[in-house]
């Protein structure tokens, strides 16, 4: 199994920048994809960017595109979230997840969850 370990979570004043981490254990992530979801009371958790691990390709939803960048860093077996120009809609718990989809925005392809993280963003 994978274990997920998710930090930089934090409060930031709207157009501040946050980094979020997650970190793997328990076997090779190589062969994984790495999806960011995210979830505001009362809303449905929201797919936010992946990335497939070997080729680096990227996906992000349409509300985060051009402010929110992922990266890895594959010697640390950890995913970046790195969020610019955050305004108060972003503020929610974000979750890393890690596993094998073919379809990379559905939240019921991904078997391995980190703990989640909150983010808060004031206006």
């Amino acid at each position: 199994q994978v274990q997920l370990v998710e930090s930089g979570g934090g409060l930031v004043q709207a157009g501040g920048s946050l980094r979020l981490s997650c970190t793997a254990s328990g076997r090779t992530f190589s062969s994984y994809a790495m999806g960011w979801f995210r979830q505001a009371p009362g809303k449905e958790r929201e797919f936010v960017g992946a990335i497939r691990w070997n080729s680096g390709i990227t996906y992000y939803a349409d509300s985060v595109k051009g402010r929110f960048t992922i990266a890895r860093d594959n010697a640390k077996n950890t995913g970046y979230l790195q969020m610019n120009s955050l305004k108060p809609e972003d503020t929610a718990v974000y979750y890393c997840a890690a596993g094998r989809p073919v379809r990379i925005v559905t939240t019921k392809e991904y078997d391995y969850w980190g703990q989640g993280t909150q983010v808060t963003v004031s206006s």
